[in-house]
């Protein structure tokens, strides 16, 4: 499938709406179960700190998924990202606390491609920092 945004109605430097998603320890927990990644430094504060992380950090996979919904939610349609590649830069840390992290999100389309496909640059922070770099989705407009 394709998206529901038109090739034509887009141009380098177009802005993609941007996103915020909240992260708690409850939703690493969901998520541990969900995809079957029960490592400790995603729901054990003590084991975290003792490998050297700063508290629980949220699964990459997990943030890596919830930065595209930026992309996916724009286009419309989530089969018509065709490619999507990030380098994980920094953890998102989860406190246990009622508020959790937050995971900003912005993206612009960053170059026309051939056959009606643009890609496009995603940023992702939390609490100041990148977390993760090179974040990239091809994606297949009508």
């Amino acid at each position: 499938m394709a998206a529901v945004i038109s090739f034509a109605d887009v141009e380098v430097g177009t802005e993609l709406p941007a996103g915020s998603f909240p992260v708690d320890r409850a939703t690493l927990v969901r998520y541990a179960g969900a995809s079957g990644d029960f490592n400790p430094i995603h729901w054990n504060e003590r084991f975290a700190r003792e490998v050297g992380l700063p508290d629980v950090i949220a699964h990459g996979m997990f943030t890596m998924a919830e930065a595209v919904r930026v992309v996916t939610d724009w286009a419309g349609d989530p089969g018509a990202v065709v490619d999507y590649t990030v380098k994980f830069t920094k953890p998102v840390v989860v406190p246990d606390d009622e508020q959790g992290a937050l995971v900003e999100v912005s993206a612009k389309v960053a170059a026309l491609l051939e056959d009606n496909r643009v890609r496009v640059d995603l940023t992702a922070t939390s609490a100041g920092d990148k977390v993760l770099g090179m974040a990239r989705a091809v994606v297949q407009l009508v």
